[in-house]
């Protein structure tokens, strides 16, 4: 240490020794001394440890008259460290002493203050304090506040949210928070509806709301609201704001010009769908004069190539088909529609019978007890004769079970006997999952089966030539549905669904007979939830005996003399129904990777069932779906 800096130091405690009238005071009187000294006086007086920044230098002066309260002298020096450029920095262990520039972003943020002075943070240091605002926006204020600020504090407005950041000062800061709560205070808002004659209020609002905005903080600027339904525009907030917006809708709500055109291009509605229902308003509408209902006022037209609608006429009714067309021209969700039709049928015959035939010089007998799988003895008895004399090319068809026969001789009169014995099970277990996708308010249909040939008629021309009219008609699984989406994801569905399929035994197109079992309903189901629509729960028992009187009631023999026919017939039908709502791509491509994968493991199981590899199957969705690698990825970037 130089000499002069040890005479001073030496001076200064003098000086203070001499100056202490006090236990609890000290009196200071310091001229053109370091302020390295002061910081060391200080801390040995408070036992504040300080940690300097190299750049606090300098010489000071300090002229005191009277003693300085010790619990004073911390306030004391931060007002002699800032008219000399430097602050500080209050911490946990230590207080650091900077240069003014560095304090105000090294300052520790303080986000509320009491009223009265902290013990631990004194008025003279350095704090960030943020102040949130609710009635006046901060913007307004930092233009009068600023003068407040020194050069070394800052201050800046937050817009979201309405905010103020200070740095400077505890002290300072305390007063510009006291003069902020003053001018923070509401005003009167009050509300006002301005109904328009030829603008569109959606339109104006949004001009009204960008106008409004230039040049004031976001909570001054008033609120503009558009009423679409009554075409009318709602301010709220201060008269003299609400004033000069008035005077703008006065100057934008003007009549255009005859004849006005406007181009409407549709997203997603069909532009012949809706012109077509603008042409139907327009003519039904009481406000169109003669002339404009044939067509010389109002002109709609659809551009098919551009899915566009093109309006001419009064400004009134361009307005009125903006609306229209906005509020028509929105993505529709669309229904995912699957049915599950579920049949288990049984049928069970048993028929035992015995024919008789008698044919002599005085006559024929024939005893027939013939079924619908069987045939009579006398058809028989014509088709052998018939092939063995070679007037038929092939044996009669002896029918269904087992047929047995044979032939005797009493005199003149030759005996014949036919026995005829079957027993048929017949089961079945249909299940059908027919599922088809379409739009909100649509009807879809789906057909899966064959299309048949029905004779209907049959004419002969005078060569007696005869000619056979034919229709076709679908046999299979239909299904048609339209689905209404309401309010709460429940739909309603009108349904019309039909499973058909010729029955066994016919092939002549004359003679077919087709089984069908139809459904039409309407059901309202919630979105995801399964439903039955109908079924059918059938049981029937026929047990038939045909028998010769007198001879067929005799036991034992009388067996030879009946026919019995057990018939036991079950069938169980059950249709369900399971909607799902589709409303954007996501929901879509999700089930889509659903269905796509059940084909594709369906593909697999038969692959690995059947051993053959070459078998075709579905790529995985994941890759179907990924775009193409560029052609840098697949040949690298060339210089």
């Amino acid at each position: 240490m130089s000499l002069r800096l040890r005479l001073g130091a030496l001076a200064l405690s003098l000086i203070c020794a001499a100056g202490a009238v006090a236990a609890d005071e000290l009196t200071l009187n310091l001229r053109d001394t370091n302020i390295s000294n002061l910081i060391d006086l200080v801390s040995e007086e408070t036992g504040t440890n300080f940690i300097v920044d190299p750049r606090v230098r300098g010489n000071i002066t300090v002229i005191s008259s009277r003693p300085v309260p010790r619990d004073e002298l911390m306030d004391l020096f931060h007002d002699i460290l800032k008219i000399h450029g430097f602050a500080a920095i209050p911490g946990e262990s230590s207080t650091r002493i900077v240069p003014d520039a560095q304090a105000k972003m090294d300052a520790p943020a303080i986000l509320d203050l009491e009223p009265e002075m902290d013990a631990d943070v004194r008025g003279g240091s350095v704090v960030t304090h943020v102040i949130a605002l609710r009635h006046v926006a901060a913007a307004q204020l930092v233009p009068v506040l600023r003068p407040l600020i020194p050069a070394g504090g800052h201050l800046a407005a937050a817009t979201e949210p309405n905010t103020l950041l200070i740095s400077d000062t505890r002290s300072n800061v305390h007063r510009i928070r006291a003069l902020v709560e003053r001018m923070d205070l509401p005003f009167a808002d009050d509300f006002e509806v301005i109904e328009l004659r030829h603008a569109r209020a959606g339109e104006l609002a949004e001009q009204l709301q960008i106008l409004a905005r230039e040049g004031t903080g976001e909570l001054a600027t008033p609120q503009v609201l558009a009423d679409r339904r009554s075409n009318a525009i709602i301010l709220s907030g201060r008269e003299e704001s609400r004033l000069r917006l008035r005077g703008l809708i006065a100057q934008l709500d003007r009549e255009m010009e005859e004849g006005n055109a406007r181009v409407h291009y549709l997203k997603y509605a069909r532009a012949e769908e809706v012109a077509e229902l603008l042409r139907n308003i327009a003519e039904k509408s009481p406000d169109v004069d003669p002339d404009a209902r044939s067509g010389s006022g109002i002109h709609i037209e659809a551009h098919e190539a551009t899915n566009a609608v093109v309006t001419f006429g009064p400004s009134d009714f361009i307005r009125d088909f903006d609306i229209i067309v906005e509020q028509l021209d929105i993505r529709r969700a669309q229904v995912l529609v699957e049915a599950v039709i579920a049949e288990v049928s049984s049928d069970r015959v048993r028929d035992l019978g015995v024919q008789w035939g008698a044919i002599g010089n005085s006559g024929v007998g024939v005893l027939n007890f013939s079924g619908p799988g069987s045939r009579g003895i006398l058809e028989l008895a014509a088709g052998v004769e018939g092939f063995l004399d070679g007037t038929v090319s092939s044996p009669p068809d002896i029918g269904d079970g087992l047929t047995a026969g044979g032939v005797g001789s009493t005199g003149s009169t030759r005996i014949a006997a036919l026995v005829n014995m079957l027993q048929r099970d017949t089961s079945s277990n249909i299940l059908s999952t027919p599922s088809l996708l379409t739009l909100d308010n649509e009807e879809a249909e789906i057909v899966v089966g064959q299309n048949v040939p029905f004779i209907v008629g049959r004419s002969i021309e005078d060569s007696g030539q005869a000619f056979d009219t034919i229709r076709r008609e679908d046999v299979g699984v239909k299904l048609r549905v339209r689905p209404q989406i309401n309010q709460g994801n429940a739909v309603r569905l009108e349904i019309e669904q039909e499973v058909s399929q010729l029955a066994p035994g016919t092939s002549d197109a004359a003679d077919l007979i087709t089984n069908t079992r139809t459904l039409k309903t309407h059901v309202l189901i919630d979105d995801g939830d399964m439903l039955v629509l109908g079924g059918l729960i059938q049981e029937q028992q026929t047990d038939s005996e045909a028998r010769v009187p007198g001879l067929g009631s005799i036991p034992g023999i009388g067996r030879l003399f009946r026919a019995d026919r057990n018939q036991t017939e079950k069938r169980n039908l059950m249709v369900f129904l399971h909607p799902r709502i589709v409303r954007d791509s996501a929901r879509g491509a999700e089930l889509t990777s659903e269905k796509y994968s059940f084909i594709r493991g369906e593909q697999l199981r038969e692959q690995a069932r059947t051993q053959q590899r070459a078998s075709p199957v579905l790529p995985e969705w994941e890759r179907l779906t990924q775009l193409p690698p560029s052609f840098e990825d697949v040949h690298g970037h060339r210089d």
